[in-house]
């Protein structure tokens, strides 16, 4: 079949492209090797390799140690939930007879009924464990920690001195008062076994424990008492002024000019 072609019509030459003689290739030749930057990923390339191979070689170790972690930690909540909060609830409800009983026999004014009350704070009572089989049972406890206290004061007050040593040295506690109202109990315990300089540490131990109005005045005022008994005269006159000069308007500071010119 022959080909038509238009009048006038020319088969387009290509159109060549122009090239611009003045073009200058803006890429910069760097020699990787002369390149810092190229170095530096070069070089973590390379660590992150090896600690690829590491992971490789020791996953078997790894997962067994994130494992672990995993166990421990399902472990202690578990243990929180089924264990630890089961065993507060029961040490609370024993804790309560013998907080009972223990304020019982603060009130009594009858000795035997004081004794008698302060022994079922030890052993219990109303089908209850008394402090001892609390502070026993559930040590760990807030309930088995209080109940080292109420053992300590009440073997204290039945002259079991060093039973009351025992369980107040095990108490701990942030109150103001308490934890110095214990330490001090310690030092009446050491002076009844007539063990003065122990208890003199402990009274000035009590006394700076917390300063505050109540518990500073009375154990400085036990300080300075013991301090006069060995014939610690220079003590004993530091610690009375302090009363004076400090805690003017607390009971121990009443008598406290005949005991500083005692002192002197």
């Amino acid at each position: 079949m022959a080909t038509y072609n238009k009048r006038g019509y020319k088969t387009p030459k290509e159109k060549e492209e122009k090239v611009d003689a003045n073009f200058i290739d803006d890429t910069p030749n760097v020699d990787a090797k002369d390149s810092v930057t190229a170095k530096a990923f070069d070089t973590l390339d390379g660590g992150a390799s090896k600690i690829e191979d590491w992971v490789a070689a020791n996953q078997k170790y790894i997962l067994g140690l994130l494992g672990a972690v995993a166990i421990v930690t399902i472990g202690y909540l578990s243990y929180q939930k089924f264990v630890a909060e089961p065993k507060q609830e029961e040490a609370t409800a024993d804790l309560f007879v013998a907080q009972q009983n223990f304020q019982l026999a603060t009130d009594a004014t009858d000795v035997k009924k004081q004794d008698s009350l302060y022994n079922l704070v030890l052993k219990g009572s109303e089908g209850k464990q008394g402090a001892i089989g609390i502070a026993n049972q559930y040590s760990g406890t807030d309930s088995g920690n209080v109940a080292n206290y109420y053992a300590g004061i009440a073997n204290l007050n039945l002259k079991k001195y060093d039973e009351a040593i025992t369980y107040l040295e095990k108490f701990s506690s942030k109150d103001a008062f308490l934890g110095a109202i214990a330490t001090g109990a310690i030092g009446d315990a050491y002076s009844q076994k007539n063990d003065a300089k122990k208890a003199l540490e402990m009274y000035e131990k009590a006394a700076r424990q917390n300063t505050n109005e109540f518990t500073t005045p009375r154990f400085l005022f036990k300080a300075g008492q013991t301090a006069m008994v060995i014939g610690n005269k220079t003590d004993a006159l530091k610690y009375f002024t302090e009363i004076k000069e400090k805690y003017e308007s607390t009971p121990e500071a009443q008598n406290i000019d005949a005991l500083i010119g005692m002192a002197q």
